[in-house]
């Protein structure tokens, strides 16, 4: 069984509607299904309290207010009931297919990271979860209206426990960067990380950023972003691209793609490094003669 755990926002307007919507969904996956809320935002123990799932407001913070991640990770570790857990964004639906495949994997290799790709959908209104067709309903809007998000956006990670006990940097929640570094981490550990996107229907609820201090751009760019770009560092990055395995409908599959997928990244930076040089070779000539600089179109702007 499974342990899900999330911090979710304050539960105001529409992102409030998407997060009970979720989270109603992954008590449903099975009777037996953890849910646990951390924070101390708005609604969040009244939504935990109507909905059985478990609210845990203390974590620890960074000096902008946001939770950490090596807070979230090692607290979810210690107090999770199920030895399976899962970390995911707090707008995602599940439906039936999650909990199947996250089983089918422990079965097959028990010691690994499930990740996958998610489907964009809008939903602006409460679902009715005393439909017996409500997944199936949620699953046909996305297959007919979602969009697929490209490999770097990863939403859910399924792992056992102690799997990244005591492994992970405080990162800012919610923020860019640490979705990433988790892919990094746990390839470096000699772990399996295994793309469920062939057996997994994972559904982002669409929202704006008004919940966000600063909207979409501080959002990417600001100093809590800058920070979690920081603690990436060089090389530290990987995507779906990159996962080792994948999981489909015959079976787990070995990844033989993953290895292009390095040696692409690894020349990039090459490529970076070696413009970015030549630039600092040449900017006293370049001065000289009055020429400004030109970015590469292979260099990071």
């Amino acid at each position: 069984m499974i342990t899900f755990f999330a911090t979710p926002k304050p539960f105001r307007g529409h992102i409030g509607v998407i997060q009970r919507n979720a989270i109603q969904s992954w008590k449903l996956t099975h009777p037996d299904a953890e849910v646990i809320l951390f924070g101390n935002e708005e609604g969040a123990a009244e939504v935990a309290a109507g909905l059985g799932a478990r609210h845990e407001p203390e974590v620890d913070r960074n000096s902008h207010g946001t939770p950490l991640l090596s807070s979230l990770f090692e607290r979810a570790d210690r107090l999770a009931r199920h030895g399976r857990l899962c970390f995911l964004n707090a707008d995602i639906l599940l439906t039936e297919d999650f909990l199947a495949a996250s089983a089918r994997l422990a079965q097959l290799r028990e010691r690994s990271l499930m990740v996958g790709r998610r489907c964009d959908v809008d939903i602006k209104e409460p679902l009715d979860f005393s439909k017996p067709d409500w997944r199936e309903s949620v699953r046909s809007l996305a297959r007919e209206r979602g969009r697929l998000r490209p490999p770097q956006w990863i939403d859910y990670f399924v792992f056992p426990r102690d799997l990244l006990r005591a492994q992970v940097p405080d990162f800012a929640d919610g923020r860019p960067g640490y979705d990433n570094w988790l892919l990094w981490k746990v390839r470096s550990m000699g772990v399996p990380v295994v793309d469920a996107t062939p057996v997994v229907l994972a559904i982002h609820q669409n929202h704006d950023y008004s919940h966000h201090q600063g909207g979409e751009n501080t959002f990417w760019n600001g100093a809590e972003a800058q920070q979690n770009y920081a603690l990436l560092g060089k090389g530290h990055f990987a995507t779906l691209d990159n996962a080792t395995h994948c999981l489909k409908p015959n079976g787990l599959r070995p990844n033989h793609y993953h290895w292009v997928a390095l040696a692409k990244r690894k020349a990039q930076r090459i490529r970076s490094a070696a413009w970015f040089a030549l630039l600092d070779l040449t900017r006293p000539l370049r001065r000289l003669l009055g020429l400004r600089q030109r970015h590469s179109p292979e260099a990071p702007r």
